[in-house]
């Protein structure tokens, strides 16, 4: 990995998916601790959410898009009867999700693969649910991942897309963004070793469209908005939306 030093700072101007692949490449080993250490663990009650929303249809087929270090998949592959495929376009977060998965003895029913989340290379109408969990924000281009993903999404199918968004009110709305800003950036540096990650974060949090304009979004692609569910105080929304 290399030094703290040698990073350049995440620049908005240049390719963002080659930068967010970089970046999680480097953060990959301790992304985990960092998540959950930041997050206070309150993310896993959200993917436990989404997970109950997938598995209310019997899905056969899901597929997790940017999966990452495969913490969703995991909770799919419990949660439900589906074989699950995880795609993610940074190989140090796949290495480790894989880790995960066959320390868990899930290798029969969890499958990572390196993929593009805008240029998915499976077939039309494959899978009977798809999800993305604080990932949609990291595409390059929203609109061509949310198309592509209702592309390999079977008529009748769900996208359950878990997010970041940002609290109304006071004094939550206060908190959140010092949190995000000054907390989080800090320790996220001093851990990962990368500047730019817990940096990019509150930027990518601020430039998504969430709540009524990312459903607007989801229309715009062809699919049709189900429910919308802010959770804990609008921290993060859960999207849920039909082919």
């Amino acid at each position: 990995m290399a030094g703290a030093e040698n990073i350049k700072p995440y620049d908005p101007k240049s390719d963002k998916k080659e930068q967010v692949a970089d970046m999680f490449d480097n953060i990959s080993k301790r992304y985990d601790l960092l998540n959950h250490l930041l997050s206070l663990n309150i993310d896993k009650g959200w993917r436990t959410k989404v997970v109950k929303m997938v598995a209310a249809d019997g899905p056969s087929l899901v597929l997790d898009v940017a999966t990452g270090t495969a913490d969703l998949a995991i909770a799919l592959a419990k949660g439900t009867g589906a074989s699950i495929t995880g795609a993610d376009i940074s190989e140090g977060m796949l290495e480790v999700g894989r880790g995960k998965v066959q320390k868990k003895g899930l290798d029969q029913k969890i499958v990572l693969e390196l993929g593009d989340s805008e240029n998915l290379s499976y077939a039309d109408n494959t899978f009977d649910a798809i999800t993305v969990a604080f990932g949609v924000r990291n595409f390059q281009n929203l609109q061509n991942g949310l198309r592509d993903m209702k592309r390999v999404l079977k008529p009748g199918g769900q996208l359950v897309v878990l997010e970041f968004s940002t609290p109304k009110h006071f004094p939550f709305k206060q908190l959140y963004w010092f949190y995000f800003k000054a907390v989080l950036p800090t320790i996220g540096k001093l851990i990962s070793q990368d500047p730019r990650a817990y940096t990019y974060l509150p930027e990518s949090v601020a430039a998504f469209p969430y709540g009524e304009a990312f459903e607007k979004e989801l229309v715009d692609a062809g699919l049709n908005p189900v429910k919308t569910k802010p959770v804990t105080f609008g921290i993060a929304t859960i999207y849920q939306a039909r082919k």
